[in-house]
């Protein structure tokens, strides 16, 4: 029987870092985590894929998308505990739910979907293409980043969620996320 899978309570802000492949969001959420003092969740498919990739030669599958939204979510609920105020997630369920829509023709499990609809964020800081795209075992898609880009975005719309776009290099970046950061703890 699969767990329930569910959010700990917090009372932590929960800001995702969201956008395409190679756009600067596991750099931006150790970098804000690290001016925050607080906890960070890495991206838990990067691990478990590469792992796979490295023992099978195989990529993602459906299947894998269950198992990355329980061991994503599992991190997530273990850095609340440990953070001050804020916690940045480099990725989330509505990730997972983007890239199986957008890499399995537009299927994505009714559970995942079921999740991404009741799992609850504060803020997404959508990291833009404009930076060079670095391949690596994983990264799939070099000339599609603006359609993704456009995928994600497009997906925020439609939730209504609130995000703020960020462009240019990092140092942008972070002076950006940190103004709309100090907005959201004032509220």
């Amino acid at each position: 029987m699969e767990k329930a899978l569910q959010q700990d309570p917090t009372d932590c802000l929960k800001i995702v870092l969201y956008g395409p492949e190679s756009t600067g969001k596991t750099t931006l959420a150790r970098s804000l985590a690290a001016a925050y003092n607080t906890s960070w969740v890495p991206e838990y498919a990067r691990d478990y894929l590469q792992k796979k990739w490295e023992t099978t030669g195989e990529v993602c599958n459906l299947e894998d998308l269950i198992h990355i939204a329980q061991g994503q979510l599992e991190e997530e609920n273990k850095a609340v505990k440990s953070a001050k105020k804020i916690v940045f997630c480099d990725t989330n369920i509505l990730v997972t739910q983007l890239w199986s829509e957008t890499h399995f023709e537009g299927y994505c499990d009714p559970r995942i979907i079921k999740w991404a609809q009741s799992f609850h964020y504060d803020y997404y800081f959508l990291t833009a293409t404009d930076i060079p795209w670095e391949a690596d075992d994983l990264r799939d898609r070099p000339n599609h980043r603006v359609a993704m880009f456009n995928a994600f975005q497009a997906k925020l719309r439609e939730k209504n969620l609130p995000y703020t776009v960020l462009t240019g290099q990092h140092e942008v970046r972070m002076k950006k996320a940190m103004a709309q950061i100090t907005q959201l703890l004032q509220q």
